[in-house]
């Protein structure tokens, strides 16, 4: 793996920092009129000591978290990397050994002040907006998939804080902010991936007020805690009839101490991010929130979350593809010459180049739409107000559904690519790449896993297809945000071509009178959706930047709207042909 400072080399990421970010708009939204600073200075809790008191302290203070993630990753976890994949994780009668390299770079994240990112300041944790969240595990992630997985699961501490009871959270969250505790979700049953509303474990409620669960989960990731550190195990249950659907599930915790870890899978990737399966045999637990609320409120709550941050490994792992490949192709000779001067060779990184540019931007995006409504909604939520008056607040409606549809949007975007990068890294690498001599080996086989858990892409297009739909519509959400991020600058005559295919696709798509016909080109729709939205923000970026950098994004812009006329252009025709229109032929 190249060794450096992952962020401070990394001229689009800084360029985000730097340029594209509205620091004012996301810093005020979540730091919320400096609310952690203003009670440092009353209480003079320890633990709000770093919060902010203007814009320019908390971006200097995200930038100071920013550049040791990407010293940490590039110098310390990077080096590690191969080690940890050879040699693997070892099972023994219901424990699991990690090996003493991922454990010491762990350490290092510990060490360094970073690993609490998602937990708020008052306990114990970082207290930074998703944009930086979902830097920071791009980070980390370009530099080893399961170590980005692990603290993925040890900042599940956020979960508690949103749903958790107050005695809930003072035991665990803090706990959980310095590693001595680590998290899970367990919601996937051997017979049930996807289709949780049938799930069968059983949560049943003792005369004394307490419950225990029956059951087995499968593919639970550190479902067995890490290393010394145990999991706390956010758990799905049936508290309801085994009919009863999605109404009949609720929301729980449970101690990894109380449970048999009855096997870990053997897989092809992330050979060092346990994947478990769990045994529940009347297993002691606490119930989280309201009963009956745990799938359609509290796992999905969690669960978009874990979308966008498995849209951020993705774009981590996609990003050291990508640096792989431009290294290997500098270095590398053949026929008298580097191969990157051959074209065909060019054509591909040059296609890397522009689609990790794509996908950092609607990553990028989806964070800003979280940052602004989350935050004020929980801190209304803090304040007492009733959770039917937070969701009539305007701020909070508008970004909430932007940031439902542009989470699956970035999740199924940016994991299909983040594949197809990886294997044009390895192409792009020859035979050599097929050795394990080469990382890119190991990063081919990591990100295979990105398009498939946490929701296939499939389902990822399934959750989106209804917020473009009825986004698009004459006051859709969807609609009224490209409306207003058009008009912030002078757009290209290429993204407003692309505008109106896409408005096409939809109004063809609408008229589409079989639910199953239109389920078939679905796909298609959301694509063309997901493009003309990155074309807008690589745009709007360009706009932002001067000399050589703004010529250079504007260049980066017109291919990629090049290549999506072309995407477009063939989704509609697809759509038209399922709405039994004839297509035109071409002369």
């Amino acid at each position: 793996m190249i060794e450096n400072n992952y962020f401070l080399e990394n001229e689009d990421l800084i360029g985000h920092f730097e340029t594209f970010i509205d620091w004012k708009e996301t810093v005020e939204s979540f730091e919320q009129n400096f609310r952690d600073k203003k009670e440092f200075d009353q209480s003079g809790k320890p633990e709000l000591a770093m919060a902010p008191s203007s814009v320019e302290e908390a971006v200097e203070y995200y930038r100071s978290i920013l550049e040791s993630t990407g010293e940490i990753a590039g110098k310390e976890v990077a080096t590690r990397a191969k080690e940890m994949d050879q040699e693997g994780l070892k099972y023994s009668e219901g424990k699991v050994e990690f090996p003493k390299a991922m454990v010491a770079a762990v350490d290092k994240i510990k060490e360094a002040g970073i690993l609490p990112y998602s937990i708020t300041r008052k306990h114990g944790g970082l207290g930074v907006p998703a944009a930086i969240q979902a830097m920071m595990m791009e980070l980390i992630a370009r530099a080893d998939g399961s170590i980005s997985i692990a603290l993925g699961c040890i900042n599940l501490g956020e979960t508690i804080e949103r749903f958790g009871s107050k005695e809930m959270i003072e035991e665990y969250v803090p706990k959980m902010a310095t590693g001595e505790l680590c998290g899970a979700m367990a919601l996937t049953e051997p017979n049930y991936g996807s289709d949780l509303p049938n799930l069968q474990t059983k949560a049943i409620k003792q005369a004394d007020g307490t419950w225990r669960i029956t059951g087995t989960k499968r593919f639970i990731t550190h479902g067995c805690g890490f290393a010394n550190a145990p999991s706390v195990i956010l758990t799905l249950a049936r508290t309801g009839a085994p009919t009863s659907g999605a109404r009949g599930l609720s929301f729980f915790l449970v101690k990894s101490q109380d449970v048999f870890i009855a096997g870990i899978e053997k897989k092809m990737g992330l050979h060092c991010s346990p994947t478990c399966e769990v045994v529940y045999e009347n297993a002691p637990a606490v119930l989280i929130g309201e009963e009956g609320f745990g799938l359609v409120k509290y796992s999905m709550g969690m669960m978009n979350g874990a979308r966008l941050s498995i849209a951020a490994q993705a774009m981590g792992i996609a990003s050291a593809a990508y640096f792989e490949a431009k290294k290997y192709a500098e270095e590398r000779e053949q026929f008298g010459k580097k191969i990157m001067n051959i074209p065909a060779v060019q054509k591909i990184l040059d296609w890397m180049d522009r689609e990790i540019v794509a996908m950092r931007c609607i990553l990028q995006e989806a964070s800003r739409s979280i940052d602004l409504y989350h935050w004020k909604a929980e801190r209304m939520k803090e304040d007492g107000v009733d959770e039917r008056e937070i969701k009539k607040d305007e701020t909070v409606r508008k970004w909430e559904k932007v940031a439902n549809l542009l989470t699956p949007l970035s999740k199924y975007y940016i994991t299909e690519t983040a594949n197809k990068m990886a294997y044009d890294s390895l192409q792009i690498h020859g035979g050599a790449g097929y050795t394990y001599d080469y990382d890119v080996s190991r990063i081919f086989r990591d990100v295979r896993i990105t398009n498939i858990y946490e929701g296939t892409t499939q389902l990822q297009v399934v959750a989106a297809i209804g917020g473009v739909v009825s986004g698009l519509t004459p006051k859709g959400h969807l609609r009224n945000y490209l409306d207003e991020e058009m008009d912030r600058f002078a757009v290209s005559e290429e993204l407003k071509e692309l505008r109106k295919i896409l408005e096409s696709s939809h109004e063809r798509f609408t008229n589409i009178e079989n639910s199953s016909d239109r389920d078939q080109v679905a796909f298609e729709l959301v694509e063309s959706a997901a493009r003309v939205l990155m074309g807008l923000l690589i745009e709007r970026g360009a706009s932002k930047q001067i000399g050589d950098a703004k010529e250079k994004r504007f260049g980066i812009s017109r291919a990629y709207n090049s290549d999506s006329l072309a995407i477009l252009e063939a989704n509609l025709i697809r759509i038209r042909n399922k709405a039994g229109l004839k297509t035109p032929v071409l002369t």
